[in-house]
């Protein structure tokens, strides 16, 4: 009589959603969360079962305070704002993607001299700006959220004009033995971390060239025509 089987549970460790990468190492967060770090482009990510519901999700983004008369978090912008104006050219015309409930930043660089539409898949959903080209694209504060961000890049990718520029601000990670207590993480909404070494990943999958002009800012150029 052959002996009776003993069910175990079998994890499924998640492929990582930008590259696709299998086998990623697990991270420690001292939490039981599940982060897994990617052997290849150096994302680490949220399991995706511990991941908030969209109306949770919202209900958190609602709790954001980006007040555009508050000096402080117009300065935060700033350090995504200031190195991409200095590098455009006149006349250029930018979208604002993930603007949030209130487009302070998409103002800021319409002030500047350069229009910027704003879209948020939440708070300003008008899906005809992203069959658009653009000259240049913000993301502040918004890969983090990325549930899928192989797809997210790949969208930009399609929306950036030849010779424009895709500016991006969101907090590098430090030493994955720090990563447990590091206070970004710990905001539910934060799916994706990236480190330098990420977005170089990024900027040759997608050929754009990859710079870093401020901490935490990353600021791709796309090839002109010849």
């Amino acid at each position: 009589m052959r002996p009776a089987r003993t069910s175990r549970l079998i994890s499924v460790v998640p492929k990582c959603p930008l590259c696709h990468a299998a086998r990623p190492r697990s991270v420690e967060s001292g939490d039981g969360k599940g982060y897994f770090a990617c052997r290849v482009c150096h994302l680490i990510y949220l399991t995706p079962s511990r991941r908030l519901s969209a109306a949770d999700e919202r209900a958190r983004y609602e709790l954001h305070n980006n007040d555009r008369g508050d000096p402080n978090y117009v300065l935060f912008l700033r350090r995504l704002a200031d190195p991409l104006v200095e590098r455009l050219r006149p006349g250029a015309r930018g979208l604002d993607f993930g603007c949030g409930p209130t487009p302070v930043l998409s103002e800021m660089l319409a002030a500047a001299g350069f229009p910027c539409a704003a879209y948020d898949p939440f708070f300003a959903p008008d899906e005809t700006l992203l069959d658009k080209r653009y000259d240049f694209i913000t993301c502040s504060e918004v890969v983090e959220h990325a549930h899928d961000p192989a797809r997210m890049f790949a969208t930009l990718r399609r929306m950036l004009a030849p010779g424009g520029m895709l500016g991006v601000m969101t907090m590098f990670y430090p030493g994955e033995d720090a990563f447990a207590d590091w206070w970004y993480r710990r905001d539910p909404t934060h799916v994706c971390f990236y480190a330098e070494a990420t977005m170089r990943w990024i900027g040759e999958w997608h050929g754009w060239k990859a710079e870093f002009p401020r901490p935490n800012v990353t600021l791709f150029s796309v090839a002109a025509r010849p």
